[in-house]
């Protein structure tokens, strides 16, 4: 099996999981934090439904430096939620798709400014995203369950949801 093929897989087990989180968002709650240090809901639920399209970003350029800013401003519905994830999840399928595993060899940098933060093959770079993924998937799992909205079944059962 080729590499862009097993990321592919497991890009795609993910998405479900992640549309199903991001329909449970409650709307109106945006600056809602569980905590002062934590990450407001608005902008934890668009970082999750932005980064499927990481993976394009990463097959699609050489770098991205951090201290030029950008992201995901956070959303207004769970439509628009659903759409930004819809379209950050074909971005993502469709550069996986037609990488091969020479490209992937190849090395990838995150920067901020002249500071190199990481520096490895973009196979091993997307691989940790989809997993970065998961983790802010996690969070957002919790900040649901704190709203009183129900928690999808992932990868199994959840309080909520049979399988």
């Amino acid at each position: 099996m080729k590499i862009n093929e097993m990321l592919l897989a497991q890009f795609e087990r993910e998405a479900p999981g992640t549309r199903k989180a991001l329909e449970r968002v409650p709307e109106g709650k945006n600056d809602w934090k569980p905590h002062p240090k934590s990450m407001a809901l608005g902008s934890l639920a668009a970082l999750v439904a932005q980064m499927p399209s990481w993976a394009a970003l990463i097959i699609d350029q050489d770098s991205l430096d951090l201290s030029k800013g950008g992201g995901q401003p956070p959303v207004k519905s769970n439509r628009e939620l659903v759409q930004l994830h819809d379209k950050s999840v074909e971005a993502g399928r469709r550069a996986l798709s037609k990488i091969n595993d020479d490209q992937l060899m190849k090395s990838w940098r995150l920067l901020y400014g002249a500071k190199v933060l990481d520096d490895r093959p973009r196979h091993l770079i997307i691989a940790d995203t989809i997993s970065h993924l998961a983790h802010h998937r996690g969070q957002l799992t919790v900040y649901l369950r704190l709203n009183e909205k129900p928690v999808p079944a992932i990868y199994g059962a959840s309080a909520d949801e049979g399988w």
